[in-house]
């Protein structure tokens, strides 16, 4: 499919993303769509132009299922650390669709990638694994444009995740993505939706010469 064929803007790409947990229909992403918006993600700016980042791609249904139970007990162990009234709005939010997506991408960062001295992290480290975060955004962004649902599991230990994959240190798992087909897209997000968090306003957000202007 060319940009000419798929002619969504950028604006709403980013108004129609969501966090995918309960809507991925079974399919399997094909392939051509699958490196379409890796190639999205690996265009994505990074710091130095080290491009930190590596893309491990999991369909083995039995790395799978380790996953999603790991990410079950850990679910649960969150759940019992909230007050009770917060545990009883958490308690129907699906944080993961890691089987039924039937694809995981895991997002990795490389701190040594580019050697000793990375033009512009020599004062702000951070800024090599929040290039990694703009690929996850790409590939988000490029994913939504094919109709292609992504939901980003977070209820992990790096360690776990890591042995699970045989990623090496120092190189870190910063983001399992669930990619599929999906049979719709929630037209308001899940945490909002279930009344979790609601969206803050633009205008609180910006500020005018100092912080608080």
């Amino acid at each position: 499919m060319s940009d000419a064929e798929n002619p969504m803007s950028v604006y709403t790409a980013i108004r129609s993303r969501r966090d995918v947990r309960a809507e991925f229909d079974g399919r399997i992403i094909e392939d051509d769509v699958l490196h379409r918006i890796l190639d999205a993600a690996h265009h994505a700016p990074s710091v130095g132009n080290t491009q930190p980042w590596d893309f491990v791609i999991v369909r083995s249904p039995d790395t799978l299922a380790a996953f999603g139970r790991h990410v079950a007990d850990e679910r649960v162990a969150f759940a019992q650390s909230l007050p009770a009234d917060r545990r009883e709005t958490f308690d129907p939010i699906r944080i993961e669709g890691i089987e039924t997506s039937g694809t995981g991408i895991v997002v990795t960062y490389d701190p040594e990638r580019g050697g000793q001295h990375v033009l512009g992290r020599a004062t702000v480290d951070e800024t090599g694994i929040f290039s990694a975060v703009l690929a996850v955004q790409n590939l988000w962004l490029a994913a939504i444009s094919e109709s292609i649902g992504v939901g980003w599991v977070s209820f992990y230990q790096e360690q776990f995740l890591s042995e699970l994959l045989g990623i090496p240190a120092p190189v870190r798992p910063i983001a399992w993505l669930c990619v599929g087909p999906v049979s719709e897209f929630q037209t308001v997000p899940d945490l909002e939706r279930f009344g979790w968090r609601p969206r803050r306003p633009l205008s609180e957000a910006i500020h005018r010469e100092k912080f608080g202007g």
